[in-house]
């Protein structure tokens, strides 16, 4: 159980860094534009790719934390 831990914590962390990245380059700045433009245009609810990966990999390494280094009760 504790291998699968580790290997969402570490799995988890290169989407976190992954997602950060794209945010910060052109083309993470481009599809926030057209996601903002397309949301004020018909009210819809689209986010672009980063920050799903951000928000998947922020999940994934807390999860990975918890089973990867929470005590056994044995």
């Amino acid at each position: 159980m504790k291998i699968i831990g580790i290997i969402a914590l570490i799995f988890g962390a290169v989407l976190l860094f992954q997602g950060i990245s794209r945010r910060d380059s052109f083309a993470g700045h481009a599809a926030s534009a057209t996601s903002d433009l397309a949301n004020s245009i018909d009210g819809g609810s689209r986010t672009p790719l980063h920050v799903t990966y951000i928000a998947i990999g922020g999940i994934l390494v807390i999860a990975g934390a918890y089973v990867g280094f929470k005590r056994s009760s044995l």
